[in-house]
């Protein structure tokens, strides 16, 4: 490998505030924001929108969909008109 050309590769948490879920792994992404883990060390924070501890199919709490309904709608209202109907 060339030296100087890779991106710095270490350690990070990153964070889901909405559920309070957090997991240290390691990334190359860069950030502002730091926190102090469990171990005691201070880290680069980046945090998510959604995560394995928010996302639907992960929880379990998914909300199903009329689609019987939608699919009905959208076949009214572009229903093909058969000659001589307007």
């Amino acid at each position: 490998m060339k030296k100087g050309i890779h991106p710095e590769y270490g350690a990070v948490v990153f964070q889901d505030p909405s559920c309070d879920f957090a997991i240290l792994s390691k990334s190359t992404i860069k950030s502002k924001d730091t926190v102090k883990w469990t171990d005691g060390n201070t880290y680069p924070l980046v945090k998510l929108e959604i995560s394995s501890g928010s996302h639907p199919f992960f929880t379990g709490k998914q909300k199903l969909l009329d689609t019987a309904g939608r699919v009905e709608k959208f076949n009214r209202k572009y229903k093909k008109k058969k000659a001589g109907e307007e």
